[in-house]
C-alpha cells in the first residue's frame, strides 16, 4: 500500500498494509530484519492508522531497542553447524572445511564467504539425503531441489513437485532439518494443511509438533547471522 516515516532519533520507516481479512488495526515487527508494518482494515481511514501508529510509538521504540544485533560470521566468532557451536578459525590447509569442532577458513577470502559455502554444500547434501528418504517413503517423487537463502519460510513444494529449502537449516539440529523435509515432501501427497496432510508428516516424522516449536522459538536466531562483508 505505502509507507509512512515516524519522524523522530532515529526515525522509523513503517510499511501500510491493507488486508481484506483485517478486523482491527496491528502493528508487527519482524523479528529478522526488524521491518515495520501496520496492518489496517480495507475500509479503515489512513488517518486512523497513523494516529494509532503514533500511540504504539514508546512501545515501538522500546522493542526496536531490545533487538539483539546481528552476528556476522568471521573469525573468532562461533556459528551453529547441526544445532552445535563451531568457532571459525584460520587454517594452513589448501581449502575451507567443516571438521568435527570447527570451521577452518584460509586467508583467500572472507571468513563469512567461506562459511557459507561451506554451509550451503552442507545443507544440499543434508536435505537431499532426506527429501529422497522421505519421498521413497510415500512414493512420490519429487522433481528438483533447490537451496536458497528465504526469510519467509523454511521450504516449499510446488504443485510441479519441486522442493525448495533454506540452506540456514543445517545450521538448525538435524531433526529440525528432517522435519522440514519431511513437511516438504508431505505436499507431494496432500497439497494442502488440512488434516489429512498433518497426518501425512506424523507418519514420517512422528514428533514434528516438537520441531515446528524450536523452529518458531529458535529459527529467528538463524536468519540474524550475517554472511555478507
Amino acid at each position: 500500500m505505502g509507507r509512512h516515516t515516524l519522524k523522530g532519533n532515529p526515525p522509523i520507516e513503517v510499511v501500510l498494509r491493507r488486508s481484506v481479512r483485517a478486523k482491527r488495526l496491528s502493528l508487527r515487527v519482524s523479528r529478522l530484519d526488524g521491518r515495520v508494518t501496520l496492518t489496517l482494515p480495507r475500509f479503515a481511514p489512513e488517518r486512523e492508522g497513523i494516529a494509532f501508529l503514533r500511540a504504539k510509538e514508546p512501545w515501538l521504540r522500546g522493542h526496536l531497542a531490545d533487538m539483539r544485533p546481528a552476528m556476522v560470521a568471521q573469525v573468532g566468532q562461533s556459528v551453529p553447524v547441526r544445532g552445535v557451536a563451531m568457532p571459525i578459525v584460520v587454517s594452513a590447509a589448501k581449502r575451507a572445511r567443516i571438521l568435527e569442532d570447527r570451521i577452518e577458513v584460509t586467508t583467500s577470502a572472507s571468513a563469512a564467504a567461506q562459511t557459507k559455502a561451506l554451509l550451503r554444500h552442507a545443507a544440499r547434501d543434508a536435505l537431499a539425503q532426506a527429501s529422497d528418504r522421505y519421498a521413497q517413503q510415500v512414493g512420490k517423487p519429487y522433481t528438483r531441489l533447490s537451496i536458497r537463502d528465504t526469510r519467509s519460510r523454511w521450504g516449499s513444494c510446488s504443485s510441479t513437485g519441486a522442493l525448495m529449502y533454506s540452506w540456514r537449516l543445517i545450521m538448525a539440529p538435524p531433526a529440525v532439518l528432517d522435519y522440514v523435509a519431511a513437511h516438504e515432501v508431505a505436499h507431494l501427497v496432500e497439497m494442502n494443511h488440512r488434516p489429512a496432510f498433518w497426518s501425512v508428516v506424523a507418519q514420517l516424522c512422528p514428533d514434528y509438533d516438537r520441531h515446528r516449536q524450536w523452529l518458531r522459538e529458535e529459527g529467528d536466531k538463524l536468519h540474524r547471522i550475517v554472511f555478507d562483508d
